[in-house]
């Protein structure tokens, strides 16, 4: 990875870059999560830097004026809150490679956002749209697999889009996901959506005559010959939301979290389904896939003890 040309000195420069290649060679982050730090520890650079500064001797209270001029100039809480992460993770390293001592945006404030839960479809909704014909189209054909295996596996967008064919265990019914960090999981394959897979793995070899050898095992390619590109699938699974009349912006995200509301509703297992879905953090899953009042009244009324109505 390369910076883009700045006015910032290699004190500046040098660090960032070394930065960013450890979370990308060492921790796998993917190319979405590298240019958010980037661009959010540059901006500060740039904002901050003068001619004694860099960042090896920032205080603590530098940061804190460059974050109150943040929240003066009308910046969101969540931007500020990225910014903040990226700097708290930058400084661990820096602590790591024994450059700092100590870590100056430890302590900063961050402005509480209200966390806005992610919108899902519910069942009739996902069986409307995955119920198109892709008999006699080969495209059709091979996003009914995709669509079908968001919903089955509740893959990230960049985890279906890496998926290749050797991650498939037909016999087991399983595929393993390499996820956020390079973490890889197991997770199950519905029967359906391994019948989809079938169905267009017949078809295939049409899209595979030029493939380039890194993509040779790729489990889905577009008709350019390549690896589908996360950009191509979203494209695609909005053409088929508006093919299937459902008026709203559907995308792969909504997919992954039907898919967790939906195990989450009919098995009260969040443990189970924060295993499904990859999550490092139990908090990160209560979230993702809440449920609506009714039905944890619901779950309540029939569990507590002293919740149960009584006749009369």
């Amino acid at each position: 990875m390369t910076l883009p040309d700045t006015p910032l000195s290699s004190l500046w420069q040098q660090p960032l870059l070394a930065f960013l290649h450890y979370l990308q060679f060492e921790r796998g982050y993917s190319s979405k999560t590298l240019d958010s730090y980037q661009r959010q520890l540059q901006q500060l650079a740039l904002s901050i830097a003068d001619a004694d500064s860099h960042w090896l001797n920032l205080t603590e209270e530098q940061l804190k004026q460059h974050i109150i001029g943040l929240r003066r100039s009308g910046a969101k809480p969540r931007t500020i809150a990225l910014k903040v992460a990226a700097l708290r993770s930058f400084y661990r390293y820096l602590q790591a490679q024994g450059q700092r001592t100590d870590n100056p945006a430890l302590y900063l404030s961050v402005p509480k956002a209200a966390r806005s839960l992610p919108k899902n479809l519910n069942v009739d909704q996902l069986n409307h749209l995955l119920s198109f014909d892709s008999k006699d189209d080969i495209l059709a054909c091979r996003d009914k697999a995709m669509l079908e295996l968001f919903y089955s596996s509740g893959l990230r967008l960049e985890e279906l889009v890496n998926a290749d064919l050797r991650d498939i265990d037909w016999q087991q019914q399983l595929l393993r996901v390499t996820g956020k960090g390079s973490k890889q999981r197991i997770v199950p394959v519905g029967k359906i959506a391994l019948q989809a897979l079938q169905e267009w793995l017949k078809q295939r070899p049409a899209f595979t005559a030029k493939l380039p050898e890194e993509d040779t095992n790729a489990l889905f390619i577009s008709k350019q010959h390549k690896r589908i590109s996360t950009r191509h699938v979203r494209e695609r699974v909005q053409l088929w939301a508006k093919q299937q009349g459902l008026n709203q912006h559907v995308h792969p995200h909504m997919l992954r979290h039907s898919f967790a509301s939906h195990m989450l509703e009919s098995s009260q297992d969040l443990r189970a389904v924060q295993e499904l879905l990859g999550h490092a953090n139990l908090s990160t899953t209560q979230v993702y896939t809440h449920l609506d009042f009714a039905h944890l009244a619901k779950v309540y009324d029939n569990a507590h003890p002293r919740a149960k109505k009584r006749s009369g």
